[in-house]
């Protein structure tokens, strides 16, 4: 990946643990492997878990060999448990948010239950610096508006048990038919929701080859690369 597909602003050196949450479909999978991919780009060392027990379709275990290739680990449950749909959390995953040699990825599954994994880690992320991105695509249905955004928030946050959620992505997309002016729309639905929380916006998430000509945005711009048009 190279650093022209992404604005410097989204890199975050003051914290190496990064979450990825959000509602069923808001490609948070997709955006955590595109965000490990960039933090080797930066000479990082990187690991990324997979700990969505929810999403049976779209998983970054699915990736295992390429992900490898390129120097990324990455942390799954036992072989035997793989296909469970269980919260299974290894202690290697614990051992890494302690390991300060490395930038951890956290792929965390849709809506409380999948969240609720991220309540079980509390104890180890409080005492680390931490970023949870909470992923929206202002074109699924049940994050078109600014209150079902923020009743969904209010229910991850009870699912986490005191892990903060930090910032907010903007990940609002129609697959190959997103156009910029899409974006854009997504964008302004999250500047609304971000005064309603006080979460600030950290990013676009934007697919390579979406024309951004004649759009002018507010916040950074991350170039992904499309994994799984299931997503």
């Amino acid at each position: 990946m190279n650093e022209d597909r992404f604005d410097l602003r989204i890199v975050n050196n003051n914290k190496r643990l990064f979450a990825f949450i959000g509602d069923f479909g808001s490609g948070k999978t997709e955006l955590a492997i595109n965000f490990a991919l960039m933090r080797k780009a930066l000479g990082k060392e990187v690991a990324i878990a997979d700990l969505d027990v929810v999403n049976l379709y779209f998983r970054s275990r699915e990736y295992v060999d390429y992900l490898e290739k390129l120097g990324i680990k990455v942390i799954l449950p036992p072989r035997e448990y793989r296909n469970a749909d269980v919260p299974i959390i290894t202690p290697v995953v614990m051992g890494s948010i302690s390991d300060h040699n490395i930038d951890l990825v956290l792929d965390i599954g849709g809506e409380e239950d999948g969240v609720a994994v991220l309540g079980y880690l509390s104890e180890y992320l409080k005492k680390e610096a931490y970023e949870v991105l909470f992923v929206i695509n202002g074109r699924r249905p049940f994050t078109r508006k600014i209150e079902d955004i923020v009743s969904l928030y209010d229910r991850l946050t009870r699912k986490a048990r005191g892990v903060k959620i930090n910032s907010l992505v903007n990940n609002t997309n129609l697959m190959d038919e997103t156009t910029g002016e899409i974006v854009k729309e997504g964008e302004e639905l999250l500047v609304e929701v971000s005064k309603v929380l006080s979460i600030p916006v950290a990013f676009n998430s934007i697919a390579e080859g979406v024309d951004l000509k004649g759009i002018t945005l507010k916040y950074p711009i991350f170039r992904i690369k499309r994994f799984n048009v299931t997503y």
